[in-house]
């Protein structure tokens, strides 16, 4: 996390110093009559300066009043997944305050971690770490999942307060192992058994679709990012094309696009138009592998001779996916539809 560090006082650059030394990627801003050493001064007051920050940076630090952070930000603020992390530290350093985004943005780690350097005592208000407990929020940002509907934290979160059953549905748990015993949640095999058990709330860690059911609104899904799209296709095919055959694939396989984690192709793909808009489009990275890499995997399906005659590989979609998953497994294999080949496999995480 890139974190800006904004200090008005002699003492705040002070304490602002020892913090930039202790924070990775973190860069100390200060009003420039107090500026000394790397600082970076700063003279046009802290509105101007946080409005031009406030898109480069993922957590700020303010060494000043509680009240002046409040004003400065204000205008800026999108939503709880977008805003940064936003910590306030006192001008004599006793408390760092997580004022903005604790959980997702982190800036409840970032509190702790000033504290730590300076000895400060940290002051965490959310409302699941202040009672000791896990929120899923936290587990999702831990597990590198992400959240299908965000609304839907602030109710699992609310049910865990109140000592409601969550049952919970995650064939790796990892849900378990997190909590730690913290909670009242049950755990389920699949959806069904979940929705019958009569807990209030649901939690479901997977990258299917899920079918609609009575108590949806009580239901929140976290994505495990591990899908791997292999993609072969002719030359000058659009992404249009490429677009329509993976959802296609996906749909038919009930798997959620936002669980998909890259496209995987050969080496001799990196100047595909149309898959390199696709990716762009799709928000999706992407990975290119050489034909001796491609050929060196082992797959259920033939050898194609199109394929060897164009780039010296056996196959590109299955052993592309493969690859990029790591050791896990094809959840399809290999189809032809038009220009596109396409194969998905999940990683083993």
């Amino acid at each position: 996390m890139h974190v800006a560090i904004i200090a008005i006082t002699a003492n705040g650059a002070r304490i602002g110093g020892t913090l930039q030394h202790g924070i990775p990627e973190s860069r100390l801003f200060v009003i420039e009559k107090h500026a000394t050493g790397d600082a970076h001064p700063f003279s046009t007051g802290v509105q101007p300066l946080v409005d031009r920050l406030w898109s480069d940076y993922g957590g700020f630090v303010f060494i000043m009043a509680a009240g002046i952070v409040v004003r400065t930000i204000a205008p800026l603020l999108q939503a709880k997944d977008r805003d940064p992390a936003v910590v306030v530290l006192d001008d004599a350093g006793r408390f760092a305050v997580s004022l903005l985004s604790g959980h997702i943005g982190g800036a409840n780690g970032l509190a702790k971690h000033c504290a730590e350097l300076i000895g400060s005592i940290p002051v965490i208000t959310t409302a699941t770490d202040a009672n000791d407990l896990p929120s899923f929020d936290m587990l999702a940002q831990a597990n590198g999942w992400l959240i299908e509907d965000l609304s839907r934290v602030k109710m699992l979160n609310a049910l865990l307060l109140e000592g409601k059953e969550i049952a919970v549905v995650d064939c790796r748990d990892a849900v378990r192992k997190y909590c730690a015993g913290k909670g009242v949640l049950s755990f389920h095999d699949d959806l069904a058994r979940a929705m019958e058990s009569g807990a209030s709330g649901q939690l479901v860690v997977s990258n299917r679709i899920l079918p609609r059911q009575h108590g949806a609104d009580r239901t929140l899904v976290l994505r495990p990012v591990n899908l791997c799209l292999g993609i072969g296709c002719n030359r000058g095919t659009s992404a249009e094309e490429i677009e329509s055959v993976v959802r296609e694939n996906l749909e038919r396989l009930s798997l959620s696009i936002r669980s998909v984690k890259c496209i995987a192709t050969a080496r001799a793909k990196e100047d595909e138009a149309g898959l390199l808009e696709f990716g762009r489009s799709s928000g999706i990275s992407m990975l290119f592998y050489e034909s001796d890499l491609l050929n060196g995997v082992e797959v259920p399906s033939p050898p194609s001779a199109h394929a060897f005659a164009a780039i010296g590989a056996r196959g590109v979609a299955e052993p592309a996916a493969l690859l990029a998953s790591q050791g896990g497994r094809l959840l399809l294999k290999k189809v032809k539809d038009g220009n596109v080949t396409l194969a998905i496999a999940e990683m083993d995480v």
